[in-house]
């Protein structure tokens, strides 16, 4: 026989010759195993990537005018506080008042347009997160921790708080000692 002779057995690697089928595709199942499960991985952060940017671009959205309308809300105190100020309009005055109120509903209407709603918590219970207490008072017949009066109206966006409310919250009434 010449040297030439192709066998069947040619092109297999000598060392492979010996070796285990099972153990072969063992090996390339868990290998397998491994690829998808770094593919859903991979799938997952992807999805996570996206819900992320979108969430992003929501917030973005939502509050964008967050700072601009914070600029705008001692505008909107001032306005009201030239109502306040006016007090019983006369002849002369019944106009320019009309005139401020119009302005004033106007640039509350856009407010609101844009989500921008009012914190005017009088008669709820003080909440931190939403009011700032300026003082604090006994009234009888309150409940203690009570907002009595706001000295000035917080707002928020989209939920979000602008500005706290300014609030007088009632304290509650001291203790009288029975012992004494």
């Amino acid at each position: 026989m010449s040297d030439n002779h192709n066998s069947p057995q040619e092109g297999i690697d000598p060392a492979v010759e010996g070796a285990d089928p099972a153990a072969d595709l063992d090996q390339i199942r868990q290998q397998l195993a491994a690829a998808e499960d770094r593919a859903l991985r991979v799938q997952a952060e992807a999805q996570n990537m996206i819900r992320r940017a979108e969430r992003d671009v929501e917030n973005a959205r939502k509050f964008a005018l967050e700072r601009f309308a914070g600029a705008l809300l001692p505008v909107l105190d001032n306005l009201e506080r030239a109502l306040a100020a006016m007090g019983e309009p006369s002849d002369a005055t019944r106009a320019l008042g009309e005139g401020v109120q119009l302005t004033l509903k106007s640039f509350v209407d856009v407010l609101q347009k844009f989500d921008v709603a009012v914190v005017d918590p009088v008669g709820q219970a003080f909440n931190p997160e939403l009011h700032q207490a300026m003082a604090m008072i006994e009234q009888p017949g309150v409940a203690p921790n009570a907002v009595v009066q706001v000295m000035q109206k917080g707002y928020s966006l989209n939920g979000r708080l602008l500005r706290p409310a300014m609030v007088v919250v009632c304290k509650p009434a001291p203790r009288i000692d029975e012992t004494a």
